[in-house]
């Protein structure tokens, strides 16, 4: 594919505090982000922690995705009262992201949401979450898996009917799993597209929207061959 012909995706990026690759703030990205959007025909570019500017950004492109990253959604962004001592904020990130995915679902530009970036899409679907799994759900699984994350850590099950079931093909999938919190309520109008064994949701969609997906793995690992297909249909849309 030309790259005249590949619709740009916009791709949010984590931030770090000074130390590791500079003593000043940095954005940070895994390469097989940008890889596996590629891979699929899309043409990814960073979008910084400018919330101001967000209505900017999604003028320039066809498609947001929704990364990952090792924090967690404001508590009090979705009702809840009191937080977590594992909780760890990283505010200006998820302003810019919550700007971002409404803006996006505005105009109904395809999302897809990845592993925090899921949980922020329930959030901004109107839903909840679960502030930490090992406190509210009785014999969970390891979801912080103790193998590397290119490498599957569970299964998931996925629900008939669904755009989720309707792009992957399959009843269930291998997953890798990076998470301490999960979708609790995923929004009056989203669906629950997928599960763990242990009743954890792990994918959200919502059909009000041309593609409105989240999925709590890191598909961008390409570790199960739906994983491929996810990237392919959400590029697909944005197309």
């Amino acid at each position: 594919m030309s790259t005249s012909h590949r619709p740009v995706i916009g791709v949010t990026l984590d931030s770090e505090s000074p130390g590791g690759y500079s003593k000043y703030p940095w954005y940070a990205l895994r390469q097989n982000y940008s890889a596996a959007i590629a891979g699929a025909g899309g043409l990814p570019v960073a979008l910084p922690h400018l919330p101001e500017h967000a209505a900017a950004y999604l003028d320039q492109i066809r498609g947001l995705v929704v990364t990952g990253g090792a924090f967690d959604v404001d508590p009090a962004l979705y009702g809840d009262g009191s937080r977590h001592a594992t909780v760890t904020l990283k505010e200006n990130r998820t302003a810019t992201e919550l700007a971002l995915v409404r803006g996006a679902l505005d105009r109904d530009l395809p999302v897809l949401g990845i592993c925090g970036g899921q949980q922020l899409l329930a959030v901004a679907l109107g839903g909840s979450l679960i502030q930490h799994i090992p406190d509210a759900v009785a014999d969970a699984l390891a979801h912080e898996q103790p193998n590397p994350r290119h490498e599957p850590g569970h299964a998931v099950r996925v629900v008939a009917g669904t755009l989720l079931h309707r792009i992957v093909g399959t009843a269930e999938m291998r997953v890798n799993s990076a998470h301490h919190q999960a979708v609790r309520e995923a929004g009056r109008h989203a669906v629950v597209d997928a599960t763990a064994e242990d009743g954890v949701i792990e994918g959200i969609e919502d059909a009000r929207y041309r593609f409105c997906l989240g999925v709590q793995w890191h598909p961008e690992f390409l570790i199960d061959p739906g994983d491929r297909r996810i990237f392919d249909a959400f590029v697909a849309a944005c197309g």
